[in-house]
C-alpha cells in the first residue's frame, strides 16, 4: 500500500494537454518571457528554492504590476517558473498545505486552474472549499478567505481581467450542483476581479493597449501616448451614474455577455487560423524559391558541361584537321619534287632532240657531201662489185677510206 501512495506521489498532475505558452492570454505570456525578472529566476534551480522567491517577494497575485509601470507581477513570473517545472501530486500537497505565507498556497490554486485537467478540478480544490485563511488577493487591500477564492477560481471565467482557460459546461453545472449540496454560494463573489473583461474598475486592471503592455518589457514608460493615457484607468474620470434599467435590458445585457466571450472565442480562432496560414504560405514560398535556386544552379552547370564539351570538340576538330594539311602538305612536296624532276626531265628533252635531230640531219648532209666528192653510192657499189670480182679474180685488194685525201 505504501508502494502505491509512493508511486502516486512522484506522478505528475494531470494535465488538459494544452503547450505552456498557450495557457496564458498571449500579451501576458509575452511579457512575463520578455521581463527582467523573470529572466533572473533561471537561476532557481529546485522547487523549493522557488517556495522561498515567493514568500519574500509576493504580496498579491494579480496578473499585472500596480502603479504606473505595467508589467508582468512577481507572482504570475514564479507561476510561469513552476509552468516550466511540471510540478507533481506531492509537490502540488506541498503548496496548498503550506503554512508559511497564503500567498504560497493560491499559486498553487492558481497553477491547478491553468494547468490541470477540468474534470479534476473539483477533487483538487475541495478540501479547500470552506478554508477560513483570511488574505487579500489583489493590491488593493480587500481581504477574503481562501475558501471565497478557491470557489471565484471555479465559478469565473475571468481573473483580474484576464482570460481562464474554459471550463466545460458539464463540468461547471457539476461544481455548481456540488456547492448547492455544501449549501455554499453558486455566484462569483467578485473578490478576484468582475465576471466580465471590462467591468472592473480597479487600478491594477490590465494594460489598456497591447502596446502599452510590451512596452513595459523595453524600459519604457506606460502608458506613454495621449491617447492610451486618457483610456488608462489610472486617470480615467469616474463612469457617469446607470441610469435605471428595465428588465428588457436586463435580460439582453445577461445575453450579450456569453455572446461576446463567443465572439472573442471566435476571433481569437480566426486570427490563429490566419497565422497558421500565412506561416505555411511563408514555409511554401521558401520551398518554392529554394527549388527554383536548385533548378538555376542545376541547368547553369548543365550548360557549363555542354559549352565544356563543345569546346573540347572543336579543339579535337581543329587539331584533327590541322593534322591532316600537314600530311597533306607532305604529300603535295613529294609530288611537286617529282614534278619538278620529269619537269626538269622534259626541258632537257628538248636540247637532246635537236642535238639528235642535229645528228640525223648532218648524216644525209655529209652524206650529199660524199656524194658530190665520189658520186652516187648506188653506181660505185656496182661498179665495186664488178671491180671486186676483177679484183678477186687478179687476187688484189683494194682498200678505200672514206674522207681520207688519199686512196690505197
Amino acid at each position: 500500500m505504501s508502494l502505491f501512495v509512493g508511486s502516486i506521489d512522484i506522478m505528475e498532475i494531470q494535465t488538459s494537454g494544452r503547450p505552456i505558452d498557450t495557457l496564458l492570454e498571449k500579451v501576458l505570456c509575452m511579457n512575463i518571457l520578455s521581463s527582467d525578472y523573470f529572466k533572473e529566476l533561471y537561476r532557481l534551480k529546485t522547487y523549493h528554492e522557488v517556495i522561498d522567491e515567493i514568500y519574500n517577494q509576493v504580496d498579491h497575485v494579480e496578473p499585472w504590476m500596480t502603479g504606473n509601470c505595467r508589467g508582468p507581477s512577481t507572482a504570475f513570473c514564479l507561476l510561469y517558473k513552476f509552468f516550466t517545472m511540471k510540478l507533481t501530486v506531492k509537490q502540488m500537497h506541498g503548496l496548498l498545505k503550506h503554512s508559511d505565507s497564503p500567498y504560497i498556497r493560491a499559486i498553487g490554486f492558481l497553477y491547478l486552474r491553468y494547468v490541470a485537467d477540468p474534470k479534476t478540478l473539483w477533487t483538487w480544490y475541495e478540501p479547500y472549499i470552506k478554508d477560513d485563511e483570511e488574505f487579500s488577493p489583489g493590491s488593493n487591500g480587500r481581504m477574503t478567505t481562501m475558501g471565497v477564492y478557491v470557489r471565484d477560481l471555479l465559478l469565473g471565467q475571468y481573473y483580474f481581467d484576464t482570460l481562464f482557460p474554459r471550463v466545460p459546461v458539464p463540468v461547471v453545472r457539476q461544481i455548481v450542483a456540488n456547492l448547492e449540496k455544501m449549501k455554499l454560494p453558486t455566484k462569483h463573489s467578485g473578490v478576484t476581479g468582475e465576471s466580465s473583461r471590462h467591468g472592473s474598475d480597479d487600478t491594477a486592471r490590465r494594460p489598456p493597449s497591447v502596446k502599452a503592455a510590451l512596452s513595459v518589457s523595453f524600459g519604457q514608460r506606460a502608458p506613454h501616448r495621449a491617447s492610451t493615457r486618457d483610456s488608462s484607468p489610472v486617470r480615467r474620470a469616474l463612469p457617469p451614474p446607470r441610469e435605471r434599467s428595465s428588465p428588457s435590458d436586463r435580460r439582453s445585457h445577461s445575453l450579450e455577455g456569453p455572446d461576446r466571450h463567443r465572439r472573442d472565442r471566435d476571433r481569437d480562432d480566426h486570427r490563429e487560423r490566419d497565422r497558421d496560414r500565412d506561416r505555411d504560405r511563408r514555409r511554401e514560398l521558401d520551398r518554392n524559391e529554394r527549388d527554383s535556386r536548385d533548378r538555376d544552379y542545376y541547368r547553369s552547370k548543365y550548360e557549363k558541361s555542354e559549352r565544356d564539351s563543345d569546346r573540347y570538340k572543336r579543339s579535337s576538330s581543329r587539331r584533327s584537321r590541322s593534322r591532316s594539311r600537314s600530311r597533306s602538305r607532305s604529300r603535295s612536296g613529294s609530288r611537286s619534287a617529282h614534278v619538278q624532276g620529269s619537269a626538269s626531265e622534259h626541258r632537257s628533252s628538248p636540247f637532246r632532240d635537236a642535238s639528235k635531230e642535229k645528228a640525223a640531219a648532218s648524216v644525209p648532209s655529209n652524206l650529199a657531201k660524199l656524194k658530190d666528192l665520189y658520186g652516187d653510192a648506188t653506181d660505185k657499189k656496182s661498179a665495186e662489185n664488178d671491180g671486186s670480182r676483177l679484183h678477186s679474180d687478179y687476187g688484189t685488194e683494194e682498200v678505200i677510206r672514206l674522207g681520207g685525201s688519199t686512196w690505197r
